[in-house]
Protein backbone atom coordinates (compact mmCIF):
# COMPACT_ATOMS: atom_id res chain seq x y z
CA UNK A 1 0.00 0.00 0.00
CA UNK A 2 1.46 3.36 -0.99
CA UNK A 3 1.97 6.13 1.53
CA UNK A 4 -0.70 8.25 -0.19
CA UNK A 5 -3.17 5.35 -0.02
CA UNK A 6 -2.36 4.79 3.64
CA UNK A 7 -3.08 8.43 4.42
CA UNK A 8 -6.40 8.17 2.57
CA UNK A 9 -7.43 5.13 4.62
CA UNK A 10 -6.41 6.82 7.85
CA UNK A 11 -8.26 10.06 7.10
CA UNK A 12 -11.37 8.22 5.85
CA UNK A 13 -11.71 6.14 9.01
CA UNK A 14 -11.05 9.22 11.14
CA UNK A 15 -14.59 10.37 10.31
CA UNK A 16 -15.96 7.45 12.34
CA UNK A 17 -16.12 7.49 16.15
CA UNK A 18 -13.04 5.80 17.59
CA UNK A 19 -15.15 3.51 19.77
CA UNK A 20 -17.01 2.24 16.70
CA UNK A 21 -13.76 1.36 14.96
CA UNK A 22 -12.28 -0.33 18.03
CA UNK A 23 -15.39 -2.41 18.65
CA UNK A 24 -15.60 -3.78 15.10
CA UNK A 25 -12.74 -6.15 14.16
CA UNK A 26 -13.27 -5.44 10.46
CA UNK A 27 -12.99 -1.67 10.89
CA UNK A 28 -10.04 -2.06 13.25
CA UNK A 29 -8.32 -4.29 10.69
CA UNK A 30 -8.95 -1.73 7.95
CA UNK A 31 -7.58 1.07 10.09
CA UNK A 32 -4.52 -1.00 10.99
CA UNK A 33 -3.91 -1.79 7.32
CA UNK A 34 -3.56 1.93 6.68
CA UNK A 35 -0.45 2.15 8.82
CA UNK A 36 3.10 1.84 7.57
CA UNK A 37 5.54 -0.60 9.16
CA UNK A 38 8.81 1.08 10.11
CA UNK A 39 11.94 -0.30 11.71
CA UNK A 40 15.14 0.81 13.35
CA UNK A 41 18.13 -0.49 15.24
CA UNK A 42 17.95 0.77 18.80
CA UNK A 43 20.76 2.56 20.58
CA UNK A 44 21.47 -0.78 22.25
CA UNK A 45 21.73 -2.59 18.90
CA UNK A 46 18.38 -4.38 18.77
CA UNK A 47 16.28 -4.50 15.57
CA UNK A 48 12.69 -3.40 16.32
CA UNK A 49 9.55 -2.55 14.39
CA UNK A 50 6.57 -0.24 14.87
CA UNK A 51 3.48 0.95 12.98
CA UNK A 52 3.28 4.55 11.78
CA UNK A 53 0.21 6.65 10.94
CA UNK A 54 0.73 9.98 9.22
CA UNK A 55 -1.61 13.00 9.27
CA UNK A 56 -2.84 14.80 6.18
CA UNK A 57 -0.53 17.72 6.88
CA UNK A 58 2.98 17.96 8.24
CA UNK A 59 4.97 19.10 10.07
CA UNK A 60 2.99 17.87 13.07
CA UNK A 61 3.59 16.95 16.71
CA UNK A 62 4.24 13.28 17.36
CA UNK A 63 2.78 10.66 19.65
CA UNK A 64 4.19 7.33 20.78
CA UNK A 65 1.60 4.68 21.67
CA UNK A 66 2.32 1.67 23.88
CA UNK A 67 0.06 -1.38 23.74
CA UNK A 68 -1.77 -3.31 26.45
CA UNK A 69 -0.55 -6.71 27.63
CA UNK A 70 -2.18 -8.31 24.58
CA UNK A 71 0.51 -6.93 22.28
CA UNK A 72 0.44 -4.55 19.33
CA UNK A 73 -2.94 -5.52 17.88
CA UNK A 74 -5.33 -3.86 15.43
CA UNK A 75 -7.06 -1.94 18.23
CA UNK A 76 -3.93 -0.05 19.23
CA UNK A 77 -3.05 0.57 15.60
CA UNK A 78 -6.59 1.94 15.15
CA UNK A 79 -5.97 4.46 17.91
CA UNK A 80 -2.83 5.54 16.08
CA UNK A 81 -4.90 6.01 12.93
CA UNK A 82 -7.41 8.10 14.86
CA UNK A 83 -4.65 10.29 16.28
CA UNK A 84 -3.23 10.80 12.79
CA UNK A 85 -6.70 11.98 11.80
CA UNK A 86 -6.44 14.45 14.68
CA UNK A 87 -3.25 15.87 13.16
CA UNK A 88 -0.46 13.87 14.81
CA UNK A 89 2.36 11.71 13.55
CA UNK A 90 1.40 8.61 15.55
CA UNK A 91 3.70 5.67 16.15
CA UNK A 92 2.45 2.43 17.76
CA UNK A 93 5.47 0.58 19.13
CA UNK A 94 5.84 -3.16 19.70
CA UNK A 95 7.46 -4.37 22.92
CA UNK A 96 6.68 -8.04 22.21
CA UNK A 97 8.72 -8.43 19.00
CA UNK A 98 5.66 -9.32 16.94
CA UNK A 99 4.03 -11.69 19.41
CA UNK A 100 0.29 -11.33 20.07
CA UNK A 101 -1.82 -12.97 22.73
CA UNK A 102 -4.91 -14.72 21.43
CA UNK A 103 -8.27 -13.00 22.01
CA UNK A 104 -9.01 -13.25 25.72
CA UNK A 105 -5.98 -15.47 26.41
CA UNK A 106 -4.94 -13.84 29.67
CA UNK A 107 -2.32 -16.48 30.53
CA UNK A 108 -0.52 -15.94 27.25
CA UNK A 109 -0.73 -12.16 27.65
CA UNK A 110 0.67 -12.43 31.17
CA UNK A 111 3.55 -14.59 29.96
CA UNK A 112 4.41 -12.12 27.22
CA UNK A 113 4.24 -9.20 29.64
CA UNK A 114 6.43 -10.94 32.21
CA UNK A 115 8.91 -11.81 29.48
CA UNK A 116 9.65 -8.16 28.75
CA UNK A 117 13.18 -7.22 29.82
CA UNK A 118 13.09 -3.76 31.40
CA UNK A 119 16.43 -2.59 30.01
CA UNK A 120 15.52 -3.72 26.48
CA UNK A 121 12.08 -2.11 26.60
CA UNK A 122 13.56 1.15 27.85
CA UNK A 123 16.16 1.07 25.09
CA UNK A 124 13.40 0.45 22.51
CA UNK A 125 11.21 3.31 23.73
CA UNK A 126 14.04 5.82 24.12
CA UNK A 127 15.22 4.98 20.60
CA UNK A 128 11.74 5.45 19.12
CA UNK A 129 11.34 8.82 20.88
CA UNK A 130 14.60 9.96 19.31
CA UNK A 131 13.38 8.66 15.94
CA UNK A 132 10.15 10.63 16.26
CA UNK A 133 11.96 13.82 17.21
CA UNK A 134 14.04 13.48 14.06
CA UNK A 135 11.19 12.47 11.73
CA UNK A 136 10.96 14.63 8.62
CA UNK A 137 7.27 15.30 9.24
CA UNK A 138 7.64 16.18 12.91
CA UNK A 139 7.74 19.45 14.83
CA UNK A 140 10.03 17.93 17.44
CA UNK A 141 7.40 17.71 20.17
CA UNK A 142 6.62 14.21 21.48
CA UNK A 143 3.87 12.84 23.71
CA UNK A 144 3.36 9.31 24.97
CA UNK A 145 0.22 7.35 25.77
CA UNK A 146 -0.28 3.77 26.92
CA UNK A 147 -2.93 1.48 28.35
CA UNK A 148 -2.56 -1.01 31.22
CA UNK A 149 0.93 -2.54 30.66
CA UNK A 150 1.55 0.28 28.20
CA UNK A 151 0.32 2.89 30.65
CA UNK A 152 3.13 2.05 33.03
CA UNK A 153 5.60 2.15 30.16
CA UNK A 154 4.26 5.53 29.05
CA UNK A 155 5.35 6.91 32.42
CA UNK A 156 8.63 4.98 32.27
CA UNK A 157 9.40 6.52 28.88
CA UNK A 158 9.00 10.05 30.22
CA UNK A 159 11.36 9.18 33.05
CA UNK A 160 13.96 7.65 30.72
CA UNK A 161 14.03 10.43 28.12
CA UNK A 162 12.54 13.95 27.83
CA UNK A 163 9.02 14.09 26.36
CA UNK A 164 6.54 16.94 26.30
CA UNK A 165 3.42 15.17 27.60
CA UNK A 166 2.61 11.79 29.17
CA UNK A 167 -0.75 10.02 29.39
CA UNK A 168 -1.31 6.95 31.55
CA UNK A 169 -4.43 4.79 31.25
CA UNK A 170 -4.64 2.59 34.38
CA UNK A 171 -0.96 1.67 34.27
CA UNK A 172 1.53 1.02 37.06
CA UNK A 173 2.73 4.30 38.55
CA UNK A 174 4.60 3.07 41.61
CA UNK A 175 7.80 5.02 41.01
CA UNK A 176 9.92 6.86 43.55
CA UNK A 177 10.20 10.63 43.90
CA UNK A 178 13.82 10.36 42.78
CA UNK A 179 12.68 8.60 39.58
CA UNK A 180 9.95 11.16 38.91
CA UNK A 181 12.34 14.10 39.13
CA UNK A 182 13.46 13.15 35.61
CA UNK A 183 10.05 14.01 34.11
CA UNK A 184 10.15 17.08 31.86
CA UNK A 185 6.53 17.35 30.73
CA UNK A 186 3.14 17.14 32.48
CA UNK A 187 1.36 13.86 33.24
CA UNK A 188 -2.32 13.00 32.77
CA UNK A 189 -3.67 9.87 34.43
CA UNK A 190 -6.94 7.96 33.96
CA UNK A 191 -7.82 5.55 36.78
CA UNK A 192 -10.82 3.43 37.77
CA UNK A 193 -12.35 3.19 41.25
CA UNK A 194 -13.08 -0.55 40.85
CA UNK A 195 -9.60 -1.43 39.60
CA UNK A 196 -8.08 -4.07 41.87
CA UNK A 197 -4.56 -3.71 40.42
CA UNK A 198 -4.00 -0.01 39.78
CA UNK A 199 -5.84 1.09 42.87
CA UNK A 200 -6.26 4.13 45.11
CA UNK A 201 -3.30 3.12 47.28
CA UNK A 202 -0.92 2.98 44.33
CA UNK A 203 -2.14 6.22 42.78
CA UNK A 204 -2.09 8.05 46.11
CA UNK A 205 1.53 6.95 46.52
CA UNK A 206 2.28 8.20 43.02
CA UNK A 207 0.73 11.58 43.78
CA UNK A 208 2.76 11.88 46.99
CA UNK A 209 5.95 10.93 45.13
CA UNK A 210 5.19 13.46 42.39
CA UNK A 211 4.71 16.17 45.02
CA UNK A 212 7.97 15.22 46.70
CA UNK A 213 9.68 15.42 43.31
CA UNK A 214 8.27 18.89 42.71
CA UNK A 215 6.01 17.62 39.92
CA UNK A 216 2.26 17.55 39.44
CA UNK A 217 -0.07 15.09 37.77
CA UNK A 218 -3.64 15.65 36.70
CA UNK A 219 -5.40 12.41 37.62
CA UNK A 220 -9.01 11.61 36.83
CA UNK A 221 -11.02 8.88 38.52
CA UNK A 222 -13.90 7.06 36.84
CA UNK A 223 -16.62 4.92 38.40
CA UNK A 224 -15.46 2.00 36.32
CA UNK A 225 -13.10 -0.99 36.28
CA UNK A 226 -9.71 -1.74 34.79
CA UNK A 227 -9.65 -1.58 30.96
CA UNK A 228 -12.79 0.58 30.90
CA UNK A 229 -11.55 2.36 27.75
CA UNK A 230 -11.27 -0.81 25.64
CA UNK A 231 -14.50 -1.57 23.70
CA UNK A 232 -13.44 -5.21 23.32
CA UNK A 233 -13.26 -5.64 27.10
CA UNK A 234 -16.16 -6.87 29.23
CA UNK A 235 -15.35 -3.95 31.55
CA UNK A 236 -15.82 -1.34 28.82
CA UNK A 237 -17.61 1.81 29.97
CA UNK A 238 -18.67 3.84 26.95
CA UNK A 239 -19.35 7.15 28.69
CA UNK A 240 -16.16 7.11 30.73
CA UNK A 241 -14.07 5.98 27.77
CA UNK A 242 -15.42 8.89 25.72
CA UNK A 243 -14.74 11.39 28.49
CA UNK A 244 -11.22 10.07 29.06
CA UNK A 245 -10.46 10.29 25.33
CA UNK A 246 -11.74 13.88 25.15
CA UNK A 247 -9.51 14.78 28.09
CA UNK A 248 -6.56 13.05 26.46
CA UNK A 249 -7.00 14.94 23.20
CA UNK A 250 -7.36 18.25 25.04
CA UNK A 251 -4.22 17.49 27.06
CA UNK A 252 -2.17 16.73 23.96
CA UNK A 253 -3.50 19.79 22.15
CA UNK A 254 -2.53 22.04 25.05
CA UNK A 255 0.97 20.62 25.41
CA UNK A 256 2.03 19.61 21.89
CA UNK A 257 0.34 21.95 19.45
CA UNK A 258 1.12 25.59 18.81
Amino acid sequence: MTQLRRRHVVTSLASLPLAAVLADPRLARAAAAGLQEVDLTTQGGKAVKASLALPARTPAPTLLLIHEWWGLNDQIKSVAADLAGQGYVALAVDLYDGKLAGPGDREQARNYMQGVVEAEATDTLVSWVAWLKGHEGATGKVGTVGWCFGGGWSLNTGIATPVDATVVYYGRVNRTAEDLKALKGPVLGHFATQDQWINKEMVSGFEAAMKAAGKTATNHWYEADHAFANPTSARYDEADAKLAWERTLAFFAANLQG
